[in-house]
């Protein structure tokens, strides 16, 4: 087959594509958006009839691949590792139930938070639901795991998470493909009951769940991707996981002298593991994220060993892998050939010239300062939480999604007037629809803007499930019609946009500001297409 420079991301969607795909389900969220892009412009995908829309949340797109899945059919499940919270109620139910067509769970983990609130290890939530897990260490390899997983998935009876991380996602490497399989015939379980997740019957379906631990065990033994080299250094020993297995390998273009334990496949592999701890006198775990697998050596083994990594601050807690700190920890010079100067310093982004969420935030701020001083502005996570830095510092928190409805509406049961939300047309059909719903039937003294730029424009311009939607979903879930105003955020509407922020403040109830206008970038490409 052909040899193609791809993206991890690209790699993964071709490979899914090629494995006999027939739908993946996300919500985009960097640094995964990539991986469902490519399938939706892929040919095949119009040709095959592959499911490629986007799914309102993390959550809704887990159960609909679920549902595919118990239909026979392969799906894949994308996401950001924050979008995992969403998703965990299926997720890990999902493992007690099983699955009858293969099930890929995709995490895009962000260790350096360079586009999230967080650095959580998505590993966990696989240790966590007892289900097998890929780690990657480069293109190629997930571009086979992908591939062979979903048949692996099927073998198991189990969905497969796949952990990536940032630098992994967007970077290139030439991929090699497998031949294309066709999609699986519909099927269903010969178990009626599999997926009723009744007391009696989970109790049953965990239970079977538990005694296949020794097979995953046994199969991350046998794993292809886990594999043990030898070296004649045995002072140390390296455990070196995902992409960490590459940073290290970039200290040693002509081999380890330590040995050293690649892991790409979960759960940990105790045969190598062993083999490792009793040749060498200390361990170091490179991995990418939190210190997953350190964590578990000392239980997990039974033995007293000395294991160095994140732990013990041979790597730092937070922040990224990379190929320097890997070489300072394994002993090696390593000084960067071009110091960065003094006068260099970080830029924040921006929101764009000429984007309406601009209008939205001058307006807001000016009439919230000069007349409400005792405002508090509670936002979500968009474009629009740039509102945070200068010149608006418009907002005083940002947390999770949808999380700027429910904490505006806390805010007022404590008390607080003005009590601020401001939310984007994709959030809020994402998660604030369910916290505008806890508005209404308490009538909270909040006013909600939701700045509706008509797309999900952080993530590059995917399409938003509340097009067109929105004042029928704020009717439909009880706000007043009289209270739902809709303005376009243009600097020529700013008195009108300025005295709609006062009545709806001085109502006593849930209002709804809707701000209405085209993100500048889709209206961009737009025109530049037509």
């Amino acid at each position: 087959m052909s040899k193609q420079l791809l993206l991890g991301d690209e790699a993964i969607a071709q490979a899914a594509l090629d494995a006999g795909l027939s739908g993946v389900y996300a919500y985009p969220g960097t640094p995964s958006t990539e991986i469902t892009e490519y399938i939706q412009s892929a040919p095949a995908t119009m040709q095959k009839n592959i499911h490629s829309r986007w799914a309102s949340n993390e959550k809704t797109a887990m159960e609909a691949a679920l549902g595919m899945s118990f239909v026979g059919k392969r799906a894949l499940v994308c996401m950001k590792h924050v979008g995992m919270n969403v998703a965990a109620d299926c997720f890990v139910n999902s493992a007690v139930t099983g699955i009858k067509g293969g099930l890929i769970v995709l995490a895009a983990d962000d260790p350096g938070m360079h586009s999230s609130q967080n650095e959580q290890d998505s590993r966990f939530y696989g240790d966590f639901a007892l289900i097998p897990m890929y780690e990657p260490a480069n293109q190629q390899e997930a571009y086979d795991m992908v591939y062979n997983g979903f048949e692996f998935s099927e073998q198991t009876g189990e969905p497969v998470l796949m952990r990536i991380v940032t630098r992994l996602a967007h970077s290139r490497s030439g991929v090699e493909r497998k031949p294309q399989k066709p999609q699986n015939q519909p099927a269903f379980s010969e178990d009626p009951r599999q997926f009723i997740l009744l007391p009696g019957n989970a109790r049953k379906r965990y239970k079977a769940l538990l005694e296949q631990q020794d097979t995953f065990v046994k199969a991350s033994e046998e794993s292809p991707y886990n594999t043990y080299t030898d070296g004649p250094d045995r002072k140390l020993g390296i455990i070196a996981c995902g992409i960490g297995y590459n940073y290290l390998m970039e200290s040693y273009p002509e081999g380890c002298e330590h040995p050293v334990l690649k892991i790409g496949q979960y759960p940990l592999p105790k045969k190598q593991l062993l083999q490792l701890v009793e040749s060498c006198d200390e361990i170091l775990v490179l991995e990418d994220g939190q210190p997953f697998v350190e964590k578990q050596l000392k239980g997990y083994l039974g033995i007293g060993v000395k294991v160095k990594g994140r732990l013990d601050g041979t790597l730092s807690q937070d922040g990224e892998l990379t190929p320097d700190n890997v070489a300072r920890a394994v002993g090696k010079e390593n000084r960067p050939a071009f110091a960065m100067p003094d006068l260099v310093t970080m830029r924040p982004p921006a929101l764009c010239d000429g984007c309406g969420h601009r209008d939205v935030y001058t307006v807001l701020t000016q009439v919230l300062k000069e007349e409400y001083p005792s405002h508090k502005v509670f936002s979500d996570i968009g474009c629009y939480t740039l509102g945070a830095n200068a010149p608006f510092n418009a907002i005083n928190s940002c947390v999770d999604m949808g999380a700027s409805v429910t904490m505006a509406k806390g805010a007022a049961d404590g008390g607080l007037h003005p009590a601020i939300a401001v939310i984007g047309d994709s959030t809020f059909t994402h998660s604030g629809m369910t916290g505008l719903l806890d508005c209404t039937n308490e009538n909270s003294n909040v006013t909600i803007v939701i700045s509706d730029n008509e797309t999900t424009a952080m993530t590059g311009g995917q399409d938003s499930a509340g097009t067109g939607k929105i004042e029928s979903i704020c009717i439909g879930l009880g706000v007043d019609p009289a209270h739902i105003r809709v303005v376009v955020p243009l600097k020529k509407n700013h008195g009108e946009m300025a005295q709609i922020i006062r009545d709806e403040i001085n109502y006593k109830g849930v209002s709804v500001i809707i701000p209405r206008r085209e993100c500048i970038q889709t209206l961009k490409r737009k025109k530049k297409h037509e």
